[in-house]
């Protein structure tokens, strides 16, 4: 199993990270534009090897694709990362052009990949790699619901006092501070609704918190999060690897699905060896249902932008 991580930033060099942490592949190949960027990052990286464990071989390279070649599963997370104030729309012209070029060199070298996309506006540059690709819609999948679920679970547990293993939940429709839609009626602790142990103000906090978890981060930090991405990231190429059919949100092309077709969008899905194995339909409320709707609207309105 051979993974590629395009950009060495911050974000991808904690996807290689954990990738190589869990031992499940033979290498991880860091791409960069800046020269020796992702050489010193693999070395660095390489030389925790002893210390943390694991035999995964992880190489960089100045922007030889031909290094990728074979690749089973790509991750892209190039592009210039969020500032504060920015929106992750606010991305689109710079990221576009440098996604499809990405895309374009990892399918010349690696045929039969699958790709998660990573770069922002997570949901239109998944959009953007399915129009220029040529794969098939089961090998692309946006990373965005998987981070945004972890921050929902993050937020429940702190605001349910509970360890957050307790803690069940999930995110769909858009990767956006304004589209995204935690689904409180699904989240449970042990089982049990969370609403039975929060009240109205806490709830509408989780949410709320949720909504804006990225733009919170930039703010602290002055760049994006890399922490998290990087795990969720690895999450979902571990489930492809290891074909753990685990149900992952993920910004996907519908077809029907949840009323939309021609769009990326988060939606639960079965990830396994070939990417998505299938979407799967949850009940949403009337109102979780309208919210899905204007997310949708929005992202929509964001693909407009694009130039193929």
């Amino acid at each position: 199993m051979k993974v590629t991580v395009v950009g060495a930033g911050a974000v991808g060099a904690s996807c290689a990270e954990y990738i190589a942490m869990k031992n499940f592949c033979s290498e991880v190949v860091l791409v960069d534009i800046k020269e020796g960027f992702a050489e010193g990052k693999a070395m660095d990286l390489m030389q925790t090897a002893s210390l943390n464990g694991f035999d995964t071989k992880i190489t960089g390279t100045t922007g030889d694709y031909s290094k990728t070649a074979g690749s089973h599963v790509a991750v892209i997370t190039s592009g210039i990362p969020r500032k504060p104030g920015m929106t992750r729309e606010e991305l689109i012209g710079i990221n576009a052009g440098i996604v499809k070029e990405v895309t374009e060199n990892l399918v010349k070298n690696s045929p039969e990949v699958i790709i998660i996309v990573v770069s922002n506006p997570m949901d239109t540059m998944a959009y953007l790699v399915h129009k220029t690709s040529g794969l098939p819609k089961h090998k692309i999948i946006g990373m965005g619901g998987a981070l945004d679920s972890a921050r929902f679970k993050y937020r429940l547990a702190e605001a349910l006092e509970a360890p957050i293993s307790d803690v069940d939940g999930m995110v769909i429709a858009a990767h956006s501070d304004t589209g995204m839609l935690p689904l409180l009626s699904k989240a449970t602790r042990n089982g049990v609704p969370v609403t039975e142990f929060l009240d109205e103000a806490k709830q509408k906090y989780v949410i709320e918190e949720t909504k804006v978890g990225g733009a919170t981060l930039t703010k602290l930090l002055g760049t994006s999060a890399w922490y998290a991405p990087g795990a969720a990231v690895s999450v979902m190429v571990q489930a492809i690897a290891c074909d753990q059919k685990k149900m992952i949100p993920c910004s996907l092309m519908l077809d029907g699905e949840y009323g939309q077709s021609d769009i990326c969008l988060g939606v639960p899905a079965i990830i396994g060896k070939n990417g998505v194995e299938s979407i799967v339909n949850v009940t949403l409320t009337e109102e979780e249902k309208a919210k899905f709707a204007e997310a949708a609207q929005a992202v929509r309105e964001v693909n407009g932008d694009l130039k193929f």
